[in-house]
């Protein structure tokens, strides 16, 4: 498994304002979407391509495009349907698929209340989006789901990890497939009831208020 933190200026600076406890919704949602966007453009610096030959208004050349089956983005909801936008941004064309998974907040175990994927995913590159990777379970679940259907390259974009749910996943999928987390930043540690610290609190609260 890989993990990739994306270190630039204006990742830290969106993350400081999102982690701003005074900072509202619609500013909230709007910086998530701009987050989305570069960290999606690390995220796929090996999507897969293939040769395309075209006419230039001035010569021909053999350029790239992507190759098919196209990827799929994958959001988890509720909070990953927030980080659609800035994903389809860069990948406009991908093909989108959704997966309802919440957080049992007694055992911290993941949930499965919704799918919306191919039965088949052989061959397919896989972005998974879901915005808090804290203990693991939610992320192992949803890839695990992506490798029954026959998914072997899974990336997930989140905009904060902890370091336990790193090693979770780690010690959950680490051997079933290439696997690669692309983050804003990992944080210090979880708390007693299971959240980041420093953090943000809980994304999909603050995307789209209290449920």
């Amino acid at each position: 498994m890989q993990v990739h933190v994306a270190e630039h200026p204006l990742i830290a600076h969106k993350l400081t304002v999102l982690r701003d406890r005074d900072t509202d919704s619609p500013t909230f949602r709007s910086l998530v979407s701009e987050l989305v966007t570069l960290l999606a453009y690390e995220a796929t610096r090996e999507i897969a391509v293939r040769e395309h030959a075209i006419d230039t208004p001035v010569a021909p050349m053999v350029g790239v495009e992507l190759t098919r089956p196209r990827p799929i983005v994958v959001p988890i909801l509720r909070a990953g349907l927030g980080m659609l936008d800035g994903m389809a941004h860069l990948l406009p064309t991908a093909e989108v698929g959704f997966l309802g998974l919440q957080r049992d907040e007694e055992t911290l175990k993941a949930i499965t209340y919704a799918n919306r994927l191919p039965d088949n995913l052989a061959g397919r590159q896989c972005f998974v989006l879901d915005p808090m990777l804290a203990t693991g379970g939610t992320l192992i679940a949803s890839i695990d789901y992506l490798f029954e259907r026959g998914a072997r390259d899974v990336t997930a974009i989140c905009i904060l990890c902890a370091p336990e749910g790193l090693k979770a996943v780690e010690a959950a999928l680490g051997h079933r497939g290439d696997i690669k987390i692309v983050t804003a930043a990992v944080d210090s540690h979880l708390n007693q009831r299971g959240y980041i610290v420093p953090g943000l609190g809980d994304a999909g609260d603050r995307l789209y208020g209290i449920v």
